[in-house]
């Protein structure tokens, strides 16, 4: 007996010092993010700026998948949307991004709204579809729109957050300084009443329209959420780059943001979000060299970490297939 409970003990003891682990690590790697402009090149800041603002990127369709268990290919609509307010409002106010990331971030909730009210009712493959039609319209629509979007050519973003501050250290920090900030929300969300209640909408839709929580409108606040984060990010992708156009929102941007996401696991901390968002951003980047090969190196990273991913579902399968 004595021994079950000493064992007992070393198991709690185990499981407490894990999350202690977690934040030693977490704390790490921020300190490692936060002095790495000081020793880093301006190309690796600068790729680095948008890693951070695809990883929130990836954060908004993993907000979409955990909450509302849907997948969303047009993602890259909302994300293009921020990047062109920032823009926009620059060219058109003279104001700075101070002003114009709360603005782009209104703008795509409202956008979110508008597109999941009349598709409320759409789930799987179906929603899948509607989204997939945002990003097939978008590049035409960024053209089409010449005299507001600049067309083929796009717009340029200049204006400084801070005036006499390095352009770079600003775009990295901010970007950095805004995700860990999301982070940290979405945590907190996890624990909050709404955020249980969409859970709930999510795994137990008729417990959940007991208390008043009906499916549709779980749907509805959570694409809201998740189209804000990515005009949010996509105003963040604008000012790290200086440029918006439209071949930074193609139709194939959408699918690489739903890669990330599977690729962080459709976690929401940040290292889940660093994950997805450095496998898009910095990996075709490095692999550049590599020319035809990059697609094939590409997809087979991606086929690797699915089959991780799903490891424990495989070994089930093969077990059971051999119990047969």
């Amino acid at each position: 007996m004595s021994e079950l409970v000493q064992a007992s003990k070393a198991t709690i003891s185990d499981r407490g010092s894990y999350p202690d682990v977690m934040r030693l690590g977490l704390v790490a790697l921020l300190a490692l993010l936060i002095m790495a402009p000081l020793v880093a090149g301006g190309f690796l800041v600068y790729s680095l700026s948008l890693c951070f603002a695809n990883a929130l990127a990836v954060l908004s369709v993993s907000v979409l998948v955990r909450y509302g268990g849907e997948v969303s290919i047009g993602h890259s609509f909302f994300v293009a949307l921020g990047a062109y307010t920032v823009a926009i409002v620059e060219h058109r106010l003279g104001l700075s991004v101070l002003v114009s990331l709360p603005v782009a971030v209104v703008l795509g909730a409202v956008a979110g709204f508008v597109f999941a009210f009349p598709s409320r009712r759409l789930s799987g493959i179906y929603l899948a579809v509607a989204t997939m039609a945002l990003a097939l319209a978008l590049p035409e629509i960024l053209i089409g729109f010449e005299k507001i979007t600049g067309g083929f050519e796009g717009l340029y973003i200049a204006r400084d957050l801070v005036p006499g501050v390095s352009k770079p250290l600003q775009r990295y920090y901010l970007a950095l300084a805004i995700l860990c900030i999301v982070c940290l929300a979405l945590a907190q969300f996890r624990r909050s009443p709404q955020g249980m209640a969409l859970l709930m909408a999510r795994a137990q839709p008729r417990a959940a329209e007991a208390i008043g929580i009906t499916k549709s409108w779980a749907r509805i606040s959570v694409f809201t959420l998740s189209a804000a984060l990515a005009s949010m990010a996509g105003a963040l992708a604008g000012f790290a780059s200086s440029t918006v156009s439209p071949n930074s929102f193609s139709f194939f941007s959408g699918i690489f943001l739903l890669v990330g996401s599977v690729v962080s696991l459709n976690g929401l901390s940040l290292a889940a979000a660093l994950a997805g968002g450095a496998f898009i951003t910095l990996v075709p980047t490095y692999l550049a060299h590599a020319g035809d090969w990059v697609p094939v190196l590409y997809g087979a990273a991606l086929i690797l970490v699915s089959l991780a991913a799903n490891a424990g579902s495989l070994q089930r399968f093969i077990q059971g297939w051999r119990g047969r």
